[in-house]
């Protein structure tokens, strides 16, 4: 393996849940200097995950580690899943002290804050970096690319949200139409959109969304969890009226039978994602 020139230790974990093969899994590699990006790639490819980390020693005094991310497919500058699980990881391996309750990882978008809740199963938050919106879409449109009625949408007009990472997001009008999608033609979707993008759909439930969401452009078909997603879910719920109250829970990658639990809480303009991590095992990667 012409790329890797010495053997790189990596954990695998699955995210936004506490049962192991449940969630979001993850590859974190917490050592890898002597890596570049083409030999990231090829790792996270062959690896296949929905993204897996690299973490080398920050650039920055405030921040206690540099952490890449990267689909199977291509380099991300925020994900909410690796940054949540690779924290878990670098506590766990002691790389952090454990009792740590606040830390800053750098990533490519910039510093992004980390808070930890302890107990036996930790919940670990990111604070979600800065909302921006975007263009809208017709609502018969992105039906038709779903493959559902008009009807089966909620009269709020889909927008493009982003917290580093674009997504489209269709507010549905309940969870059975959620898991009815069939996103077969999403290309019709992306118009006067130049970057890779993602489509979330969400139907508002009492405790908050139940969602699934699509980035084929990344190379993944569906994604069972998505922590960048899930702040700008927030703000495009409160902007419609869809949210109140300062908590919510975000289900997600339940149809894929990778049921995930997103939390989320606002305090005024800041909003943190949270969630839990099960470990499910420890590879060595040769050369």
């Amino acid at each position: 393996m012409s790329h890797v020139r010495r053997p790189y230790r990596y954990r695998v974990v699955d995210v936004f849940t506490t049962e192991p093969f449940e969630g979001n899994p993850l590859g974190v590699f917490t050592d890898a200097r002597g890596l570049d990006d083409r030999a990231m790639q090829l790792i996270a490819r062959e690896l296949n995950l929905s993204e897996t980390t690299f973490c080398f020693p920050a650039t920055r005094p405030d921040c206690v580690a540099t952490v890449r991310i990267f689909t199977p497919r291509k380099e991300l500058i925020f994900a909410g899943h690796p940054t949540i699980g690779t924290s878990f990881v670098l506590l766990d391996e002691g790389l952090i002290p454990r009792n740590t309750s606040e830390f800053v990882l750098e990533e490519k978008i910039g510093p992004v804050p980390i808070r930890v809740d302890p107990g036996e199963r930790p919940l670990i938050w990111l604070r979600t970096p800065p909302i921006a919106y975007g263009p809208t879409r017709e609502r018969a449109t992105c039906a038709a690319a779903l493959g559902l009625n008009v009807d089966d949408l909620l009269d709020i007009a889909p927008q493009f949200v982003s917290a580093g990472v674009p997504m489209l997001f269709i507010p549905l009008t309940n969870p059975g139409v959620v898991d009815r999608a069939h996103p077969e033609r999403l290309g019709a979707l992306k118009d006067d959109m130049v970057d890779p993008f993602g489509v979330f759909l969400f139907a508002p439930t009492p405790t908050g969304a139940y969602s699934r969401m699509f980035a084929p452009d990344f190379g993944m078909p569906e994604d069972p969890a998505t922590g960048s997603a899930t702040g700008p879910l927030a703000s495009f719920m409160m902007r419609h009226g869809l949210l109140t109250g300062s908590r919510m829970t975000s289900e997600q990658g339940t149809k894929m039978g990778r049921r995930s639990l997103l939390h989320v809480a606002i305090d005024g303009d800041a909003i943190d994602v949270g969630g839990s991590v099960a470990a499910v095992a420890t590879g060595v990667l040769t050369p």
